[in-house]
């Protein structure tokens, strides 16, 4: 069954619920302890980790507290009524989830361990201000600051690790590993060329113009530097071939002989001088 976070208003179609507490109570004697069976749900709808309505419950009855996070448990010390604990839970968020302003539960706490300060945000209205540090459960959240907390020392310097890692993760290369590609920018481009990956003219298009979309300007054009033999290479190459295209065009040039062409008619001319004529029998 869940109830509305803030108590306090009674409309049935109040968009921010939770499920209600379910205490269990274990043990007897001095080991006897109630354990909050699904506080991790209820932290879950009030946006907090589950330590800190926990750690509350302590404050507020002067037990103690112990928290097995790996199986979800919670445990308050002693015999407590789930009632009892729902009606100071009510405290909690009043203290440490609702807005001051508008009194809507979008709230993120924003935690400095160095200043000890706490800071309140509203995600609902905009409203940013400072708690009250004067709880004795403000003392436990400085120490145990929430994940989404930002000004934590300890959450930066993780943040700056898994950084470095993504960076290994995503391909990012150090200086030295950038100064021996780049002196091997012009047989990369030849293989990327040759196994036909770029096309002449994108390779010419992209070494005219430096652009910082990807490195910096100054990089672009070192890289660009580096491959200018290459592309030398490519538009010499370029030339060549629209130069031998015109050889090929005047070599396929097809010679075709008429049939019908005229032939030079060769007319018998008679001689007059009949002693021209030979006699065979007087030879």
């Amino acid at each position: 069954m869940s109830v509305n976070v803030n108590r306090s208003v009674s409309d049935q179609f109040y968009r921010y619920k939770m499920p209600r507490l379910i205490a269990k109570v274990e043990g007897k004697g001095n080991g006897i302890k109630t354990v909050i069976v699904n506080m991790v749900d209820v932290a879950k709808a009030l946006n907090r980790p589950p330590t800190y309505p926990t750690k509350y419950f302590g404050c507020e009855l002067g037990a103690q507290t112990q928290f097995d996070v790996k199986n979800d448990r919670y445990i308050v010390n002693g015999s407590h009524e789930a009632n009892k604990l729902q009606d100071m839970l009510d405290g909690f968020i009043k203290k440490f989830v609702l807005c001051p302003e508008c009194e809507n539960p979008e709230t993120d706490l924003h935690v400095n361990p160095k200043k000890q300060t706490i800071g309140n945000s509203c995600k609902a209205c905009g409203y940013r201000g400072m708690l009250d540090t004067h709880h004795k459960l403000c003392t436990f959240i400085l120490k145990n600051p929430p994940e989404n907390s930002d000004s934590g020392t300890g959450k930066k310097e993780k943040e700056k690790k898994n950084r470095k890692g993504k960076d290994k993760e995503n391909g990012s290369v150090s200086s030295s590993e950038t100064a021996q590609l780049i002196s091997r920018i012009p047989h990369i481009l030849k293989e990327m060329y040759d196994a036909d990956l770029l096309e002449e003219e994108v390779i010419i298009s992209w070494s005219e113009k430096a652009s910082k979309k990807y490195v910096s300007k100054e990089l672009a054009k070192e890289i660009r530097v580096k491959a200018e033999p290459f592309i030398k290479w490519l538009k010499e190459a370029e030339e060549e071939s629209s130069g031998g295209e015109e050889e090929d065009e005047d070599e396929n040039i097809e010679v075709v002989y008429s049939k019908t062409a005229s032939v030079p008619k060769v007319e018998t001319v008679k001689s007059d001088n009949k002693d021209d004529d030979i006699d065979i029998d007087a030879i």
